[in-house]
Order: C-alpha cells, then sequence, then structure tokens
C-alpha cells in the first residue's frame, strides 16, 4: 500500500508506507507566480556555518537495492561551525537533483532548476572551528535526499555541533556521486513488499555504523569532534533509523524520531538512552499510527513524546519552505513553514543540548506558553 503525503501544500508525494502512517494530502490554491528562489531560515547560533561532502564506499557489503553493485556508497554532507563568514554559499541541490525531484512530484509550470537555487546559508568548504564538538547524524525521509533537512543541519552546526547527514543510495529520487553519477529510487521498486520497513532501516542503521567508523580516518576535520557524544536525528523513515541505529549501536546515545513509524524491535527488558518522539497529529495516542503507543512503554530512560498542533508529515523538513517559489499558496489550517522550522529546530536543539552537553533544559518538562502548538503526549496531549 502506497501513502499520499503533501510535501508542499498540494503537492503529491509516493512514499512506501514504510515512512510513516498515512497523511491526507491538503489542498492549495496555486500563486499567480511563483515568488522566486527560496530561502532558508537563518541559523539562530552564535557560529558561522561550513560545509562540505564526502564519499565512502563500504566494500564489506553489497548494496541491498542495485544487485549489480558489490559495494555500498554513501555520500555523506557534513556542516560544521566555522569562522569564516564569507565565501560561496553551498548548493541546495545540483539542477539535475531539482530536476528529478520536481518529475518526482509532479510539478509543472515552474524551470527544472527551481529548487537548486534555493538560497543556503552554510560556505562551501569552509575551515571547521572547535574542538571536542557533538556530532549529530540526521537522516532523511524515504524518497527524500538529505538536503531536505538542511535548515535544521545549518541550525545545529550554529549551534556548535558536527552534523553528518547520510544520503541513502538508491533510496531517495536522486542522490549525485563521484563523477556526475546520479543514483536514483531503486527501493521505489520494492516499497510494497512484506517486510519493508523493517528491512529499510536496518539497512540505515548499518549505514549509520559504518559512517560512524570512517569519519575518523575519511575526513580532515574529524579531530573537532567528540566521537563520546553522538546523536541520531531522523525524519520519516529516517526517524525509524534512528531508533534502529540506537538499538544496534552503542555509540548513539540519543535520538530523535520526527514523524515516523517505527519499525526495530526494543529489547523487551527496556530501552534506557534518552529518546524523544516529534511529531504530527497521527501520532497522537491511539492514532492512526500506534507504533509510538507500543515502543513509548519500552523506553525506560529518559522519554519524550511531543506532538506539534497543526503539523503535517512534511512539516519537520524544508519542504514548506518551497511552496512559494513552486506557487504554492499553502492552507491556513497548516502550521506555517517559518514556524514549523523554528519548532523543529528549538525542540531537537533542546534535546541535544540536554543529552550531548549535560544543559538541563527546562522548554523539555512541560508545554511553553512561547510554543503552545507544542503538545505532551500521552498523559496531557488528549485527542484531537
Amino acid at each position: 500500500m502506497r501513502q499520499i503525503l503533501a510535501v508542499v501544500a498540494g503537492l503529491v508525494v509516493l512514499a512506501a508506507s514504510a515512512c510513516s502512517a498515512p497523511t491526507p494530502p491538503r489542498s492549495a490554491a496555486p500563486s499567480p507566480t511563483p515568488t522566486g528562489p527560496a530561502t532558508l531560515p537563518a541559523p539562530t547560533g552564535t557560529h558561522p556555518v561550513g560545509t562540505t561532502a564526502l564519499y565512502l564506499k563500504d566494500a564489506s557489503r553489497p548494496d541491498p537495492w542495485n544487485l549489480d553493485v558489490d559495494a555500498r556508497e554513501l555520500k555523506v554532507t557534513l556542516w560544521y561551525p566555522t569562522k569564516q563568514r564569507d565565501g560561496q554559499r553551498a548548493p541546495y541541490m545540483t539542477p539535475k537533483e531539482s530536476e528529478l525531484a520536481l518529475r518526482h512530484l509532479g510539478i509543472g509550470g515552474v524551470p527544472n532548476d527551481t529548487l537548486s537555487g534555493t538560497r543556503t546559508n552554510a560556505v562551501k568548504g569552509a575551515e571547521p572551528a572547535g574542538r571536542k564538538l557533538p556530532l549529530v547524524v540526521l537522516s532523511p525521509g524515504f524518497t527524500n535526499p538529505m538536503s531536505t533537512l538542511t535548515s535544521l543541519a545549518e541550525e545545529l552546526a550554529s549551534r556548535g555541533y558536527v552534523v553528518a547527514g547520510i544520503d541513502h543510495t538508491y533510496e531517495s529520487y536522486a542522490t549525485t556521486l563521484p563523477g556526475g553519477r546520479v543514483a536514483e529510487c531503486l527501493a521505489c521498486d520494492s516499497d510494497t513488499d512484506a517486510g519493508f520497513g523493517t528491512g529499510v532501516v536496518a539497512g540505515r542503521a548499518a549505514d549509520v555504523s559504518f559512517v560512524l567508523d570512517e569519519l575518523p580516518s575519511k575526513w580532515e576535520g574529524s579531530d573537532v569532534i567528540d566521537r563520546s557524544r553522538i546523536a541520531m536525528v531522523g525524519q520519516s523513515i529516517g526517524g525509524a533509523g534512528a531508533m534502529a541505529a540506537m538499538v544496534k549501536d552503542p555509540r548513539v546515545r540519543a535520538g530523535v524520531d520526527m514523524d515516523g513509524t517505527t519499525y526495530a524491535r526494543i529489547p523487551k527488558s527496556g530501552f534506557t538512552r534518552p529518546f524523544m518522539f516529534l511529531g504530527s497529529a497521527q501520532h497522537l495516542p491511539g492514532g492512526r499510527d500506534t507504533s509510538w503507543d507500543r515502543d513509548w512503554k519500552l523506553l525506560t530512560g529518559w522519554k519524550r513524546w511531543l506532538v506539534l498542533t497543526g503539523s503535517e508529515h512534511r512539516s519537520f523538513t524544508d519542504a514548506p519552505l518551497m511552496a512559494g517559489a513552486l506557487g504554492i499558496t499553502p492552507t491556513a489550517d497548516v502550521l506555517p513553514a517559518a514556524r514549523a522550522a523554528e519548532l523543529t529546530r528549538t525542540y531537537v536543539a533542546a534535546f541535544l543540548d540536554q543529552h550531548l552537553r549535560s544543559r538541563r533544559q527546562p522548554l523539555l518538562d512541560k508545554p511553553s506558553s512561547r510554543y503552545p502548538e507544542v503538545r505532551f503526549c500521552p498523559a496531557t496531549c488528549g485527542r484531537s
């Protein structure tokens, strides 16, 4: 069974049921004309942000999706604090990736390179700055490239984190590999198979462990990383992958699942490392997706279950920020793009500050009048 997810209000993307429980699409009226290139919100931290890409090859295992490839290739995008404020801003994606994205989403009426014109905040190739910084692994939703979490990555880097975002090859509509090769979504041909979600998260956990193994020797700036302080954050099946990675790899000390159905089994004896669910109404207790209800009982350490009123599955990504550039007017009852980005960045950063930096965050203890959209579950959030 496929689910239909609204990626930008009124835009339809086909993705596997492994991503999350189905979310009905919202209607929207097209704007008369697109507004021009999208601009990601400026990071709020004190550090300028640098970025670079790293390409890794795991010769110990074949690719799970491409049977003609005997080694798993991965693209890892790194964001990090830097002292360099000026310089070329990193591209959001390539023109070819933009073309494939628009085709995948069924969007016409705008230039094929529209999304590649998105304005980012990170300086391409800047030198990393700092020492012993915590590391956050990011994992995107199924069919989505890592670029769809760029706003969150830039925010965390500006706050003093190193961020390693993984493009899980053949699981998104486009991953550009060395030599200009573009890997498209081979996994999309299998998304109705029994056990698909379980297999995807197991593969993502393997990808994460491999990246953690390789970073110290393959990235020149890796000496700024404190390898004793690692967390993982993911959206949709990337969030499910965070749970799977934590179960498999003890190096991942804390995790956040942003609106993703979970698949990895937690030991019946319980799981003590900190974990936070951050989702939309489909993840209210007793809602359409019951995987959080099941796993909540087995999380025996620090845990939070937060639901954002008015959010949709896409609200935890950059997708809503692209609406104007694509000539889309979102409906009034959906959380505005800028507010959704603010809430996501604020609560994810608070979680990481508390569990990787031992800085207690009262924001995570109870509802806040500053952020009334955030409901604490399961005890006080209720059903809407």
